[in-house]
Order: C-alpha cells, then sequence, then structure tokens
C-alpha cells in the first residue's frame, strides 16, 4: 500500500465498511458512506482543474465536510493549506498568496470572510460548503451529486507535501510548515504506538481543525478505526454531555479547556466511566488542575509536539501522570529528543537548554523560507526553541518558551513556573505571567489575573501566597487586573506578545 493519507480511508471503508467513522453535529458517517464523499470531493476538485501539487485552502469551522475534502485532496495529490478562520481577512489574503492558493473552499460561517477576500484575491476559484452559494461560486454539494463516488487514480506519496500548516506567526509573518503524507503517517505511528490508541474507541475532538493537533487526530482515528466525534466549536457544558452520551473513551483537550470544565456546573453530575484516558498539550498543564482531574477519575496524559513535527513528539503515560506531574513524559515511539546548551551540546540532567526532536514526522521544509528552514532545521534536529530539562529518569519537563523567559538582575525566571504555583490560587480564574521593564533589574515579574466572580485580590495576597514556594527573586513586583478572558490562540496558548504590549 502507497503511503497516501487518502488511501487511508479507502482501505479503512474496505475493512469496516459500517462502523461509524465521523460524527459532527448529530450526523453519523459510517466509513463507506465517508470514504465515498471524500471520493467524490476528489474528483469534483479534479473537475475544477485541481491537479497534483496544488494547493487548496479550507477557510472552515469543524465540519464533516472539511474531513471529506481532506482525505479527497489527498487522494488526487493536491496540499490542503487548512486556514484560521479567527484571522483578519489580510492576514488571509497573506497566508493564501504566500501558498499560491488557487481554489477556497469556505463554509456557511466564513461565508462573509471569504467575500471580504475577493478584491485581494483575483483568480481564486470559491467552493460554498453550506447553503446556497452566492454568484460566481461553485457549490460544494452540487459539485459533490454530479461526481463519481469510485476511488480516484491516487497521486501523491511519501515525500510528497500533503498539509501546508501555518504557524500562528508570534514573531513577523506566519511560516507554513510543509508536512507530507509520510509525516503525517510517522505521527500517526508515534502517537498509536505511544498510547492506548484501539479499534473501536470512540474519540471526542473540539480543538480546530487547522490546527495539527485536532487534524491528525483524524488521522489517527481513521487509521486505527476509531470513530471520531467532531464538536464544530468548544463549549464546556457542550463537551460533557457529548462524552456521557457518546460514551467517550479519549479526548484532547488544552489546558483552558480543562480549567473551563472544572468551573462547569455540569462537571457535579458528569458521568465521565467511560474515559480510559485525556491528552492535553499546547501548554505545560498546571500541577493543581491535574490533580483536580484526578479527583474525577481522569489521568491527563501530557503531550508536547509542535506544528513542525506534525504533532506529537513526548507524551506522559496515565500510570504516572500524578507522580511524574508538571512532566510532559518521555519521548515517543519514532521520536528522538535532547536538551542541548548554546553550544549545541547535550545538557546534563537537571540542566535547561533548548529542545530539539528529529524523527520521520518532522517536517520536510517551510514553504518559500529556504532560510528559516535551514534556521530551524539543523542536522536533521529541529530547534524548538523552547527551553526544557531531562530529570534522573529521563522525564522531560518544559521549562518555558525562549522568548517569554524573564531575565531579571542576571537571573533566568521561567514564567510556567509561577503560573503553576498561582493555578492554586482559590481567587484566580485564569493568569499569566510576563516581564516588564525594571530601570534596576532590566525586567521584572508581572503578574496578569482575571479573577472568579466575586472575588477579589491585592499584591500582597499573592506574595503571602508564593511565600516559600518561589524564591524572591522569582516573585511578582506587579499586579494588574482584567475582568476579560486572556488573549489566547485557537488553541489555548497565551498569547503573551498581545499582553506585553498592551
Amino acid at each position: 500500500m502507497r503511503t497516501n493519507i487518502g488511501l487511508f480511508l479507502a482501505k479503512r471503508a474496505r475493512l469496516e465498511p459500517d462502523t461509524i467513522g465521523l460524527v459532527c453535529e448529530g450526523r453519523e458517517l459510517r466509513f463507506r458512506a465517508l470514504n465515498e464523499r471524500a471520493n467524490r470531493a476528489a474528483h469534483a476538485f479534479a473537475g475544477l482543474d485541481v491537479r497534483s501539487g496544488e494547493r487548496v485552502g479550507l477557510l472552515m469551522s469543524n465540519s464533516a465536510e472539511f474531513v471529506e475534502c481532506f482525505f479527497g485532496l489527498a487522494k488526487i495529490g493536491a496540499i490542503v493549506v487548512p486556514i484560521n478562520w479567527r484571522l483578519a481577512a489580510p492576514e488571509i489574503v497573506f497566508i493564501a498568496r504566500d501558498a499560491g492558493i488557487r481554489t477556497l473552499v469556505y463554509g456557511p460561517e466564513q461565508a462573509a470572510l471569504a467575500a471580504a477576500l475577493r478584491a485581494d484575491l483575483a483568480g481564486v476559484s470559491y467552493v460554498a460548503a453550506g447553503p446556497e452559494p452566492a454568484p460566481g461560486n461553485h457549490g460544494y454539494e452540487a459539485l459533490l451529486a454530479a461526481s463519481s463516488a469510485d476511488e480516484p487514480v491516487p497521486q501523491g506519496t511519501g515525500d510528497d507535501a500533503l498539509v501546508i500548516m501555518f504557524t500562528a506567526g508570534t514573531t513577523g509573518q506566519p511560516k507554513g510548515a510543509v508536512l507530507t503524507h509520510d509525516n503525517l503517517f510517522y505521527d500517526s505511528c508515534t502517537v498509536t504506538f505511544s498510547l492506548d490508541w484501539r479499534n473501536g474507541d470512540r474519540v471526542l475532538v473540539a480543538l480546530p481543525l487547522f490546527h495539527i493537533g485536532a487534524l491528525i487526530y483524524v488521522v489517527i482515528g481513521v487509521h486505527v478505526g476509531a470513530t471520531t466525534v467532531l464538536m464544530k466549536a468548544f463549549d464546556p457544558a457542550g463537551f460533557l454531555q457529548i462524552v456521557q452520551e457518546r460514551r467517550i473513551n479519549s479526548f484532547l483537550a488544552v489546558p483552558a479547556m480543562l480549567n473551563f470544565m472544572l468551573q462547569a456546573p455540569a462537571l457535579r453530575q458528569a458521568d465521565l466511566s467511560s474515559v480510559r484516558w485525556a491528552l492535553c498539550g499546547t501548554a505545560p498543564v498546571p500541577v493543581p488542575l491535574i490533580e483536580a482531574w484526578a479527583g474525577h477519575g481522569i489521568a491527563i496524559q501530557q503531550v508536547y509536539g509542535l506544528t513542525e513535527c506534525a504533532g506529537g513528539a513526548a507524551v506522559l503515560g496515565a500510570e504516572r501522570a500524578l507522580e511524574k506531574a508538571g512532566s510532559t513524559g518521555v519521548p515517543m515511539f519514532h521520536t528522538d529528543i535532547r536538551v542541548v546548551d548554546e553550544q549545541g551540546r547535550d545538557a546534563g540532567t537537571g540542566e535547561v537548554g533548548e529542545i530539539v526532536i528529529r524523527g520521520p514526522h518532522v517536517m520536510r521544509e517551510y514553504w518559500n523560507n529556504p532560510l528559516a528552514t535551514a534556521a530551524t532545521i539543523k542536522d536533521g534536529w529541529l530547534q524548538t526553541g523552547d527551553l526544557g530539562l531531562f530529570d534522573d529518569e529521563g522525564y522531560l519537563f518544559v521549562v518555558e518558551r525562549k522568548k517569554d523567559m524573564i531575565i531579571s538582575g542576571g537571573e533566568n525566571i521561567y514564567p510556567t513556573e509561577i503560573e503553576n504555583v498561582l493555578a492554586g490560587m482559590p481567587q484566580i480564574a485564569e493568569t499569566a505571567v510576563i516581564g516588564v521593564p525594571d530601570p534596576d533589574w532590566g525586567e521584572s515579574v508581572c503578574v496578569v489575573a482575571r479573577l472568579k466572580p466575586g472575588e477579589s485580590l491585592v499584591l500582597g495576597e499573592v506574595l503571602a501566597f508564593c511565600g516559600g514556594k518561589l524564591g524572591r527573586f522569582k516573585q511578582p513586583k506587579k499586579l494588574v487586573l482584567t475582568d476579560q478572558p486572556l488573549p489566547r490562540s485557537p488553541t489555548g496558548k497565551l498569547l503573551k506578545r498581545l499582553l506585553r504590549a498592551s
């Protein structure tokens, strides 16, 4: 069998045609039907003159249509460009031009946004997945109805590009990580062989599919024969309801989602007994959060990875989730991880250095950006920009992003360490720690916090709580309270650059 991710769905449809492969918004698609619709999508795109290697943008909320397009385009060797629909129109225009998108599929929720792109994206063909399309657009359902359900002649395999996943662009313009068919195949393998994935599982995904962590979950679901239950958008009560109604066996989350569900009244009566494990990534999970979920019978397994390595790299298994709380575990099955110093030498046990990753799931390159590629992949090792350390048992601890580290009076201060302590304060709903300019020390520690309803907090109380838990040089010098949710990316990462700029 060729390593074409689209053919994974064809194979699963032959093995288990009547097993439910996808559930979204109450709609169920068995693997046979899902594969037939993906085939129709493949032929429809080919009819629009989409050829192998051409880029197709998906500007869509989580939906069955997104999944159908992804596998259909994979079958014909096209390159999928998932687009964050929360971006502003000029940001999307940059991505579309950089990737050279000639066809754009948009969902009903993105119709107005797609219309706003037209003036700046000449020569792009638009496909509307939803109600009747506006004049000049192709209708997705009409295209599928007019197309064959037969398997197309497969195109694209191995090291051919399958996805261009644009990074968040925390500094400068976003970069497009080129992920190949082999990259997604090996990441599916490394995650599956490192976790308790089972044929027949029911897996809940609420993160947006324009994020690699969610997209690879869909690929794994097809690979192992699991039912993927897809939420269009996360909400705590709805998430908990689906876990119970669908008897979910595992789910993917980010720390913010776990925190919001803990605060949901529905959690007190929720039956979570079907959940064997939950995977949490994108940011270190505060220990109090891990302990709180353990009280509900769920061991939070932490995963560490990046877009540039197609998702997973290290994982902390359920059996040591509490014992090793704060760690992100050990390298996954097909993954090598080192922690290196400024000279590229391996750091000693307990010494902080940059985390670097090697494996067959590491991206091929950044699209149209050889300089960034050369700076990021050195001798086959992906330079993550994350700081971490290994303990004496070889467990990886992610300490901080390099750019978020605070240097005060020559001392390195890691905001995550302080945030983990503050997560135990009962008054705080969410918090972020940033460095602010200090005339004496260069930088000092500033806490930005949103409080729970009816609570109050002053800096003195924060210092009293931190006493004995943090060294004096790490303790906050400033407290900023806000009644607004802290700015986050669609995957729940705190956008500290926005806090620093405010």
